[in-house]
């Protein structure tokens, strides 16, 4: 049997939400999947994959645009394959504390692409990010990076678990 072939996507705005996507890009190949972690925006077609993982990152309760129009764009052939989405953002410890629901508009996709799981991941905001509000949260003490590796790499060899034990590719 060959590896199980997935796609990671991801829309970043200041590449917190693209580190996310490469450690869940590492964690599956530990688990022997072939896996390509692309931005969102380059994804053109979603056909030759046993699986997708789409992610985006959150800013004022609003899902990335680029994971939005992603999943609009590939909506018909996700339908038919295993589709796992996540988010990033808040900056604070409130994603290990509990699991956040989805924003809206995850949600909706969740039900339009028939998601298997979403998850929330903690945001970062560090001194290397770029834009007015990044710097005074940073500078009044309210930055960081609230990555969890552990948590990100936990929930993709759940993932990795699921589409080994699958039988059949998806069509």
């Amino acid at each position: 049997m060959s590896a199980k072939r997935v796609l990671v996507a991801y829309g970043s705005k200041h590449g917190a939400t693209a580190g996310i996507a490469e450690q869940i890009g590492t964690s599956l190949r530990e688990d022997g999947i072939d896996v390509l972690v692309v931005p969102a925006g380059e994804v053109a077609d979603v056909r030759g994959y046993d699986g997708v993982v789409l992610g985006g990152s959150l800013y004022a309760g609003r899902w990335n645009g680029r994971a939005r129009r992603c999943a609009k764009r590939n909506a018909r052939y996700l339908k038919h394959r295993p589709v796992w989405l996540f988010s990033s953002g808040p900056v604070d410890s409130s994603a290990e504390r509990s699991d956040i629901p989805p924003v809206r508009a995850v949600a909706r996709q969740m039900r339009r692409l028939g998601a298997r799981d979403h998850i929330t991941f903690g945001g970062s905001i560090t001194e290397g990010t770029p834009g007015l509000l990044a710097r005074t949260l940073v500078r009044q003490g309210k930055g960081g990076d609230f990555r969890n590796p552990e948590r990100i790499q936990a929930w993709a060899h759940h993932i990795g678990a699921e589409l080994t034990a699958a039988a059949s590719p998806a069509s």
